[in-house]
């Protein structure tokens, strides 16, 4: 119940399925990647893009000591 006065009930059907948007393919797009604020863009398992830049590595701690 809420406290406001004429609040209405919001009914959803159901989640919201997403289509792959790679181009001719016609399957749910579980996948999705943003840049920043912009809008997702969804993509299926078989064409999802791999966004792996490598390893993260880090400096020895003695190297990151400025004193």
């Amino acid at each position: 119940m809420s406290d406001e006065q004429g609040a209405k009930p919001q009914y959803e059907s159901g989640p919201y399925v997403h289509y792959c948007e790679h181009p001719g393919c016609t399957k749910w797009g579980g996948f999705g990647f943003a840049v920043g604020h912009g809008e997702p863009n969804w993509y299926c398992g078989e064409h999802r893009p791999e966004w792996k830049i490598g390893p993260i590595t880090q400096a020895p701690l003695a190297a990151r000591r400025t004193t």
